[in-house]
């Protein structure tokens, strides 16, 4: 089941791990790709702290460009800018980042949102199982890891498409819940959908 195009706005309250409250913007680009921009603000483990976005995706929902930039009571504002070619080749702040070589994907620490740029860009189909290593920004941490993570397709919940989630490095496991558009509903421990 292929998914519908994304709504122009989406929004998550983060729940469990985080307080706070997650907005992203969809913005269609001419070559089939999207412009995403949003934000997260968010009270953590005694620290609040506010990060912005904007990601562009192409017409396959691989991960071109991005600008994290990321704020707490710490840190005064601090920006990462982060490019790739497609096909795996990244520069972080134009520097080659080889660490990252083979990825496809961002995966911001405070977003909700860019646990949709895999599923997306994979298209598994029920019972597949797919790696997905993505260049992973922290919150407060200017520098961008490799993060090894993987998808499998289970069965579908009316048209609801899920998927089982590890993240090996946090001795992380969910099941992820995504609507019509590809997007995460249910987020077990770190966010859920606000209501429309």
């Amino acid at each position: 089941m292929a998914f519908l195009p994304p709504p122009r706005s989406v929004a998550w309250a983060h729940q469990d791990a985080r307080s706070g409250f997650e907005v992203a913007f969809f913005l269609p680009r001419r070559d089939g790709g999207y412009d995403i921009e949003g934000s997260t603000a968010a009270a953590e483990d005694g620290r609040h702290w506010i990060v912005d976005y904007a990601i562009t995706l192409d017409a396959a929902w691989r991960t071109r460009r991005a600008r994290v930039t990321s704020r707490s009571e710490a840190n005064a504002a601090r920006s990462t800018v982060v490019e790739a070619d497609g096909t795996g080749r990244w520069h972080v702040d134009g520097a080659v980042a080889p660490h990252l070589d083979g990825c496809l994907d961002i995966d911001l620490e405070s977003s909700a949102l860019t646990n949709a740029l895999p599923v997306h860009r994979l298209g598994l189909p029920v019972g597949a199982r797919a790696e997905a290593p993505a260049a992973y920004v922290r919150v407060l941490d200017p520098a961008v890891e490799r993060l090894a993570q993987s998808y499998a397709r289970v069965q579908d919940e009316g048209s609801h498409q899920r998927f089982d989630y590890t993240a090996p490095a946090f001795d992380f496991a969910c099941r992820l819940v995504y609507d019509a558009s590809g997007l995460v509903l249910a987020y077990p421990g770190i966010a859920v959908r606000a209501a429309d």
